[in-house]
């Protein structure tokens, strides 16, 4: 059946298209976040072993949520390694970073994120997406709070 949700079908797939885009940083991030969750070392490990697990598990709900969004406006989400490195704005990291890069390197994920959200905001004001308008709020909500957390940890 056809989509009919006041969403004229040019605008639902431009903020879909913008939305995968979102999807493939929150997707390379999650799997960065894990990483560095299994390969933290040193005086901090603990601390940052356990914020690790508590983001890459905001992330992996996040995913859900971005992706049930784009199917909701009509299209189908991005779902492989292959599609994800074309569409993030994410570098993956080399190697295993000592635990402040890697403090500083989420930090980078993160604002990448919210810019990201930030970007596809007026596309779905102009299309008075209000439901998708609500997801980008709350991702860069997260997003930028987050970032400014890890931030708190190094001078």
């Amino acid at each position: 059946m056809k989509v009919n949700i006041g969403i004229s079908e040019e605008q639902r797939k431009s903020i879909a298209q913008g939305l995968a885009v979102l999807l493939a940083d929150t997707y390379t991030l999650y799997l960065k976040t894990h990483n560095y969750h299994w390969n933290v070392t040193g005086p901090m490990f603990q601390t940052l072993h356990t914020l690790f697990e508590t983001q890459y598990t905001e992330l992996a709900v996040a995913v859900d949520d971005i992706a049930e969004r784009i199917r909701a406006l009509g299209e189908f989400a991005p779902g492989s390694y292959k599609e994800y490195a074309k569409l993030t704005s994410i570098k993956e990291a080399e190697g295993i970073p000592s635990a402040e890069e890697m403090i500083k390197d989420l930090v980078k994920g993160h604002e990448a994120i919210a810019k990201t959200g930030r970007s596809i905001v007026p596309t779905a004001d102009d299309a008075s997406d209000e439901v998708t308008l609500d997801l980008l709020t709350q991702r860069m909500t997260v997003h930028e709070k987050t970032a400014w957390m890890l931030r708190s940890l190094v001078a």
